[in-house]
């Protein structure tokens, strides 16, 4: 009987890219694979390390493997991924639970690790992290419609509170026929909406080709039969320039959409951050891109509670998103993070105090999100149908408007059957929170 591997997969979509490629390697060497690791013989934990709540989700993970370890429920686990190589020290030793302890840089040899394991030795293997694969056949584990196109690894931006280039090493871009190759057989597989993503993706392709690639990738990407949908997330702000928004405003598959992490808006705070920008240049940046593109829905993150912000900087930041008025956003207290240039700066802001005030950032968001979807009510949209509730009696999908995983959903009722990642013509008639209510008018 073949052996069942489960995988979980903690964190980002850039691990769960990885978390996928070591499903096809499995697979491809006759393991069976199950969605429940509790049903698996194996369980690998691909792990995210990035802040303070991420790690404690790795850590209670594995705990909870090993219970199921020791009910002889589960036979064997692996742990890889971003905390395992941020504390490869000390690893081994804390997770005595763990059959094998890999780093970034050994994924790629998962078979001969589960080899290794079955035959009963417990096996630690660190290789350099520069030697993780940046491409690859995986298994798609989301709806079988869309999926993440990673077309980088690493970060050499070394923003002071940030771990990621510690942990994933320098930015190196993923050659440009590959990506366009894998994009190619991901369209023959029917996947219709890609998501193309990266520690900074608007960099890709700088330190192949001396200076960045994103636009023509971009216009690659939408010359492939049957793609639909190609949105970009996690584009640094200093890197938009006009290049890539005319390739958005005139791409029709180019959904008018992009991501720009900020941070915040304060000049100070933001050169302590290592990041790019202040409120004035930030705010002409926004208006200039929603001239480019008109109708353009605006993505951004931000940090409160970064060591030194002043009660004043704050209300800066709290007015700014008041002017700018994102789409969408999202807000996070500062984690303070060991091996960070943030660790030991001055004036560390207690954990209460930063989390308030994001707290409040978002109950402004809430605010600005419920208004703008107001203005929406009565219009027409097109959606990709995601699944049924059973409970709510309607379907579910996106609009355009919203990426997977991190934004809202729009629930619709349709007289007609429906499968998922059908694109239907959708009419809004009500709202709700971050989320949309409508009803097909056309399939």
């Amino acid at each position: 009987m073949a052996i069942k591997v489960g995988m979980v997969s903690l964190g980002c979509s850039k691990n769960l890219v990885d978390s996928e490629r070591m499903l096809y390697k499995l697979r491809s060497h006759g393991y069976k694979l199950v969605t429940e690791p509790g049903l698996a013989d194996v369980a690998i934990v691909n792990t995210c390390g990035f802040i303070k709540s991420a790690k404690e989700e790795a850590i209670d993970t594995i705990l909870e493997l090993g219970k199921l370890k020791e009910e002889g429920t589960l036979k064997k686990i692996i742990i890889t991924g971003c905390l395992v190589e941020r504390y490869k020290d000390e690893a081994a030793e804390q997770f005595p639970e763990a059959d094998a302890v890999i780093g970034i840089g050994s994924t790629k040899d998962i078979v001969d690790v589960l080899d290794h394991v079955l035959a009963d030795e417990r096996y630690v293997c660190f290789a350099p992290k520069l030697e993780a694969e940046l491409s690859g056949e995986r298994i798609i584990s989301t709806l079988p419609f869309f999926t993440y196109l990673k077309v980088a690894e690493g970060c050499s931006n070394c923003c002071t509170y940030c771990a990621i280039p510690l942990i994933r090493g320098k930015f190196r871009s993923v050659p440009m026929e590959d990506v366009i190759a894998e994009a190619r057989k991901l369209a023959e597989n029917g996947v219709t909406e890609l998501v193309v993503i990266a520690q900074d993706t608007a960099l890709y392709g700088n330190d192949l080709y001396g200076e960045p690639k994103l636009a023509e990738l971009l216009t690659e990407l939408c010359k492939i039969d049957g793609l639909r949908w190609i949105r970009t997330l996690y584009c640094y702000p200093e890197r938009i320039n006009d290049e890539l928004l005319d390739v958005i405003a005139r791409e029709d598959k180019l959904v008018k959409y992009l991501e720009i992490p900020i941070q915040h808006c304060n000049g100070e705070i933001l050169g302590r951050m290592n990041r790019w920008g202040d409120t004035g240049r930030l705010e002409a940046l926004f208006a200039h891109i929603r001239e480019k593109v008109p109708g353009i829905v605006l993505r951004t993150t931000l940090i409160t509670g970064f060591p030194g912000e002043t009660e004043e900087q704050f209300e800066e930041l709290a007015e700014f998103v008041k002017r700018v008025r994102f789409d969408r956003l999202g807000c996070f207290a500062f984690s303070r993070e060991e091996g960070t240039k943030a660790y030991d700066l001055p004036g560390q802001i207690d954990e209460e105090t930063a989390a308030h005030r994001a707290d409040i950032i978002m109950e402004q968001q809430m605010l600005i999100s419920c208004e703008n979807n107001e203005k929406l009510m009565g219009k027409e949209f097109t959606a990709v149908v995601e699944g049924y509730d059973r409970f709510g009696e309607c379907w579910f999908g996106r609009t355009a408007l919203d990426a997977p995983d991190i934004d809202g959903k729009v629930f619709f009722t349709s007289e007609r059957p429906l499968q998922i990642g059908d694109y239907v013509t959708i009419r809004i008639t009500d709202t709700l929170d971050y989320d949309l209510i409508g009803e097909v008018i056309s399939q």
